[in-house]
């Protein structure tokens, strides 16, 4: 079991630890989220697959400390956490806001000539290239704020709507998570190597299954594409057939067919194959 040193540890949770795993896992939070939503995956996960949760500032454990407003400044103190734990090979998830933080995490590591990932899973994102229809809302009013990320996402849950003091520690962090994401300017680089999987949910008007699509363009490797029941959050709603395609496509032999596949659904490894909570 390798040993993480502090700053590691201070970074990255392992909800179950593995003796000698044959990959690892990171998981990167949503806007505003933590890591609470992958760690029931510990328990769904095959003994050769070790869950690591990336523990942003803001939030959970870590609270009191200053969340990022630079994508840029973000990657390069995570290339500092993860790269102890690169001993083996990884598979990089993020949602939504995760799924920009991973590509770009994938891509620094690749510069400084670290590993890329054996798969890079983006969910419920559209792709980087592809123009967001809204404007941007990371200066509005905290009013004008939370009125249009309740009626973009949907993602900001009841207890801190009816509760004012509440709402006022959450925010902070909310804001600072769209301004990472609003204000970065993704640069043209060439195509990882990385397969990537895109993930969305068929209710999903924020990431539709075309602006998904739009992932295959950056990849030189297998691109796949699955839809799954539900909105935004259907990380959260359809959890089981989520991690039955991750296990799937992380699987030694390979991805097998889709599961639950729907009439539009192809071979999993053929350009688009589809299966069937969190903000940007």
């Amino acid at each position: 079991m390798t040993e993480m040193p502090a700053h590691t540890d201070h970074w990255i949770g392992r909800p179950a630890l593995r003796r000698s795993p044959r990959m690892r896992l990171f998981c990167l939070p949503y806007a505003g989220g933590g890591t609470a939503v992958y760690r029931p995956w510990s328990d769904d996960l095959p003994e050769d697959i070790e869950l690591c949760l990336v523990q942003l500032p803001g939030r959970e454990t870590r609270m009191r400390e200053t969340p990022y407003m630079s994508l840029q400044e973000l990657v390069a103190d995570l290339e500092v956490a993860l790269t102890p734990l690169l001993d083996r090979p990884y598979a990089i998830f993020g949602h939504s806001m995760g799924g920009l933080i991973a590509l770009v995490l994938a891509r620094r590591l690749r510069g400084n000539g670290l590993p890329e990932p054996e798969r890079l899973f983006v969910s419920g994102r559209r792709a980087p290239q592809v123009p967001d229809p809204d404007p941007p809302l990371h200066q509005l009013s905290d009013a004008a704020f939370v009125a249009t990320m309740v009626r973009r996402y949907n993602g900001i849950p009841k207890v801190l709507l009816q509760n004012v003091d509440l709402l006022r520690l959450f925010l902070p962090t909310l804001r600072a998570d769209m301004t990472m994401i609003e204000t970065y300017s993704i640069p043209e680089e060439p195509p990882l190597e990385a397969p990537i999987a895109a993930f969305g949910g068929r209710e999903d008007n924020r990431a539709t299954r075309e602006q998904l699509a739009a992932w295959r363009e950056l990849t030189r490797g297998p691109f796949t594409l699955r839809m799954f029941p539900g909105g935004h959050f259907f990380v959260q709603s359809a959890r089981a057939e989520l991690v039955a395609s991750i296990i799937d496509l992380l699987s030694p032999a390979g991805p097998v067919r889709p599961l639950s596949p729907d009439r539009h659904a192809g071979p999993p490894e053929s350009g688009i194959a589809l299966n069937p909570r969190g903000v940007g």
